[in-house]
């Protein structure tokens, strides 16, 4: 893996913890700041794997981000047409799912906390997750999600929690969408709660000055966490390869 392309849709939202260990391997990553005005290349051949992070718009906000509309062409291309893999968190999990025939719905209740991810069978059989226990826990701070997807066959659903059924899945063998953050790192809770959109749904989820006991939970968490992105990058690698 040498030459990654990353679409960030906030500065603060990278790939965290996988980031720094793509940096110690002197991984090439090129980012693309869509919510600053940059450009996804014309030519992608020459990515061996693409990231796609969080951010704080929906799906479906291209009126208001009109660059989403070519994201998400992007992304089609990358993975459906190039059949190249594909990591994507959060935003970047509910684009995929829409990029491959999906819907994406506001959930019936928001997940954020440090919640339970519980993995079904198919982990068994499968190169990224394999390895994981049947339950983690980890970062959740999402309203919306992936549904309709039952009726695509390249579709394989790894992780469902209580609230959401597609938390982990994957197209064909090289494609995943993560709803959650595992990629966090001990920062991440106290710079995501500088943005407006992120602290008003934690605060109405679970109450005025929340951000401190999910940021305490956060770094209780997070050593597990941090082994868990390092067992996902180091599989990853394996489809990139």
């Amino acid at each position: 893996m040498k030459n990654i392309i990353v679409l960030q849709h906030i500065k603060i939202e990278d790939p965290g913890y996988i980031k720094d260990l793509m940096l110690k391997d002197k991984v090439h990553i090129k980012t693309v700041e869509l919510d600053e005005g940059e450009k996804i290349p014309d030519d992608l051949t020459g990515f061996d794997a693409m990231f796609c992070m969080g951010g704080p718009m929906d799906t479906w906000m291209e009126k208001d981000y009109p660059w989403l509309i070519e994201e998400k062409k992007k992304i089609k291309e990358f993975v459906v047409d190039l059949n190249k893999p594909y990591l994507g968190f959060c935003l970047g999990c509910q684009l995929l799912g829409e990029v491959v025939g999906g819907k994406v719905v506001k959930s019936k209740n928001p997940e954020i906390g440090i919640l339970d991810i519980n993995f079904l069978n198919s982990k068994k059989d499968d190169l990224l997750f394999k390895e994981y226990p049947d339950i983690i826990k980890s970062l959740q701070w999402h309203s919306y999600e992936v549904q309709n997807l039952e009726n695509n066959n390249d579709i394989t659903l790894l992780a469902s929690s209580p609230e959401t059924k597609y938390q982990i899945f994957k197209y064909k063998k090289h494609a995943y969408g993560i709803q959650f953050h595992i990629e966090i790192k001990d920062t991440t809770v106290g710079e995501w709660g500088c943005v407006p959109e992120y602290k008003s749904a934690l605060e109405s989820q679970l109450g005025q000055g929340a951000l401190d006991k999910f940021d305490s939970d956060a770094k209780d968490n997070i050593q597990s966490m941090n082994k868990y992105s390092k067992i996902l990058y180091e599989n990853f690698k394996k489809i990139v390869n």
